[in-house]
C-alpha cells in the first residue's frame, strides 16, 4: 500500500451527538476548565493503538446514533466501543479492528445493538487545534473540537500525518477476550468518597444493596440516578470542593448523581462514593433505563485492576511511540 496522505472527510449528517474528543484537558481545574475527553477511555486508546496513533491522538466520540461520513482520501480506520451497526457503501465492517476504507467511500451507521458511544479513530487523528493541551470537545463552553460544539452537516474534517508504518496496522484487532461486552445492567466497584462521613452505615448498606436506573435526565456531565434514596445524618454544610469522574454525589432529594467527563469542576453536594477508573469505560456504555450496582472495593484493589487492565491491552496492542515533527512538537 502507498504512503497514505492526511484524510479529508466531509459530514454529510452530523449524528445525534458526535464529537471531537482526546483523553482529556487536565491541569486547568483550578481554572473553572472541565477535563472533558472521551467517556470511555479504553475505547478511546484501543480504537488509536489499532491505526498506529498515540493514545492522546483526537478521535470522533459517537453516542447512539452516529453520523454519516464522506472520505475524500483513502486512509485507515478503527471503530472501537459501543455496537451501531457500522457499514461502509451499505455493507457491514468489524469493530475493534482496523481496515482501510476507500476513497470517495461513506460510512454511516445504523441502530444501537450494545452500548451507547462508538469511537472511530482515523491514521494520524483528527487535526483541530490544541486549546489548553488537548483538543477534546467540551460543548456547553464551547470550548475546543471543532469550533467547540458537535458535529453537523457541511463539517469538514483533515486527518494528521498517518504513521511511517501504518501498513503494518492494517487489520490489527483487539483479541476477542479483551473486548468489553455491554448489556443494560452493569455492577460498578466503588471506594469510599471524601465525604463519606456525612452518611450514616445504614444509608451506606441500602446503597450497596440496591439497585439504580440511570435516568433521561443523564449527559456526559453525569447520570442522574433513581433509586434508593440515601439519607444524610445531617444537613450540615461544607465547602465545595474538586471533582473526579465517577464521583458520586448525592444532593438533598437523596437520588445520587455519576459525575462524568464533562463534570463541572468543584461540586457542593457531599461525596458518598467514587467508582474506580477501571470501571468508567463500562459506565461510559450505559444508556437511560439501564441498572446500575455498587460493589465495595478498597484502593489496593482498584489500583490492581488498573495495572492488570492496562498490562493486559499493552501486551495485546502496545503503544505507538510518538514521532517528532520537523519543528520539534511531538505527532499525534
Amino acid at each position: 500500500m502507498k504512503e497514505l496522505p492526511p484524510a479529508e472527510i466531509v459530514v454529510l449528517k452530523g449524528g445525534w451527538l458526535t464529537t471531537v474528543q482526546d483523553l482529556g484537558r487536565y491541569g486547568y481545574q483550578h481554572d473553572g476548565v472541565s477535563v472533558s475527553g472521551a467517556m470511555d477511555s479504553f475505547s478511546t486508546i484501543v480504537a488509536n493503538r489499532l491505526v498506529g496513533n498515540s493514545d492522546q491522538a483526537a478521535v470522533l466520540e459517537c453516542t447512539l446514533k452516529g453520523p454519516e461520513l464522506l472520505f475524500e482520501q483513502e486512509t485507515v480506520i478503527a471503530i472501537t466501543g459501543a455496537d451501531l451497526s457500522p457499514t461502509v457503501n451499505g455493507a457491514s465492517v468489524p469493530t475493534w479492528q482496523s481496515f482501510v476504507i476507500s476513497r470517495g467511500s461513506r460510512l454511516s451507521f445504523g441502530p444501537p445493538q450494545s452500548g451507547c458511544r462508538a469511537y472511530l479513530a482515523i491514521a494520524g487523528g483528527i487535526d483541530v487545534p490544541l486549546v489548553l493541551g488537548s483538543r477534546s470537545t467540551h460543548y456547553a463552553s464551547e470550548t475546543g473540537g471543532l469550533q467547540g460544539r458537535p458535529l453537523q452537516q457541511g463539517d469538514a474534517l483533515r486527518g494528521g500525518n498517518p504513521g511511517p508504518f501504518i501498513n503494518r496496522q492494517i487489520g490489527a484487532e483487539l483479541p476477542d477476550a479483551l473486548r468489553p461486552r455491554y448489556g443494560h445492567a452493569a455492577t460498578l466497584h466503588i471506594t469510599p468518597g471524601p465525604q463519606v462521613d456525612c452518611f450514616g452505615e445504614q444509608s451506606i448498606r441500602m446503597m450497596m444493596s440496591s439497585d439504580y436506573t440511570v435516568s433521561p435526565q443523564s449527559d456526559r456531565m453525569g447520570y442522574r440516578l433513581a433509586g434508593t434514596k440515601i439519607a444524610r445524618k445531617g444537613l450540615d454544610q461544607f465547602i465545595s470542593d474538586g471533582t473526579a469522574m465517577g464521583a458520586l454525589q448525592v444532593p438533598p432529594d437523596g437520588q445520587p448523581i455519576l459525575l462524568m467527563a464533562d463534570r463541572q469542576t468543584t461540586g457542593g453536594y457531599p461525596k458518598i462514593a467514587v467508582v474506580i477508573s477501571g470501571d468508567l469505560p463500562f459506565a461510559a456504555q450505559l444508556v437511560p433505563g439501564d441498572r446500575i450496582r455498587f460493589a465495595q472495593c478498597s484502593v489496593a484493589e482498584a489500583r490492581a485492576t488498573m495495572r492488570r487492565q492496562r498490562a493486559d491491552l499493552d501486551a495485546a496492542l502496545p503503544p505507538h511511540v510518538q514521532q517528532l515533527r520537523s519543528d520539534g512538537t511531538r505527532s499525534q
